[in-house]
């Protein structure tokens, strides 16, 4: 398809607001092409942005499983498929793309477009997922980890604080009433970095003892993780 130069000003600004330069705005371009479109008109569907969705899944799935199974080593496999299940599902991904006004910049067919297709959670979230196929064509894996983990950092570490359960913090506790009543309890001893990424350090205490220090990008998993480490101590096992 054809890029007027109008069009070309709008991609310019999208690709400022992102802060990604494309060595190619048709790839950016095709991004936004939905399917009504190429429908309508009789083309092919290379021409709209279903491919490159295929491919932005792929990718999306692979760097929130990195992200996760990287700064999150507390985690189960169970907790992670729940997590990024919860990171990447439609609703999330829509709320992205609304931020990034990605409705603004989509090509709908007539249909689409006088049924409100610019705010439909469905399309918006398949145009979030086309995006990132296109950045990493032009551009690489890298620079595609990097906007995502930026967009969705914070969705994701919702979902982990939702889904932590108290598996650390629930089985130290079981570990320590087997030989006594008295309860553990955790002590915030650090706080460090900026308001919108802070890291906890978190010690765990059993009758007026340090059993364990965990630190985490929130108070919830440090806890756990200073638990892990609580019960690395206790057992001696490697894994719990």
């Amino acid at each position: 398809m054809c890029i007027d130069i109008e069009r070309l000003q709008q991609l310019a600004s999208f690709q400022e607001k992102i802060e990604i330069h494309f060595k190619d705005p048709t790839i950016l371009n095709q991004a936004f092409i939905h399917p009504s479109l190429t429908n309508e008109k009789g083309k092919l569907h290379q021409e709209n942005n279903q491919r490159l969705e295929f491919l932005g899944d792929a990718v999306l799935e692979l760097v929130v499983s990195e992200y996760l199974y990287i700064n999150h080593d507390i985690l189960t496999e169970g907790q992670m498929t729940k997590i990024r299940a919860t990171a990447v599902c439609e609703s999330s991904l829509a709320k992205i793309a609304k931020h990034l006004c990605l409705g603004d910049y989509l090509i709908l067919g007539k249909g689409e477009e006088n049924t409100g297709g610019r705010r439909k959670t469905s399309i918006l979230a398949d145009t979030f997922e086309a995006l990132i196929g296109a950045i990493y064509i032009d551009k690489n894996y890298n620079i595609a980890y990097d906007f995502i983990t930026k967009n969705l950092e914070t969705i994701i570490l919702k979902a982990v604080d939702g889904n932590w359960g108290t598996d650390y913090k629930t089985t130290l506790q079981e570990v320590v009433q087997k030989s006594d009543s008295e309860g553990v309890f955790y002590n915030v001893t650090k706080e460090s970095g900026p308001d919108h990424d802070k890291v906890f350090q978190v010690e765990v205490v059993w009758k007026n003892v340090v059993l364990g220090i965990g630190i985490g990008k929130s108070k919830k998993q440090a806890e756990q993780k200073a638990a892990q480490a609580a019960l690395l101590k206790i057992t001696g096992q490697r894994k719990i």
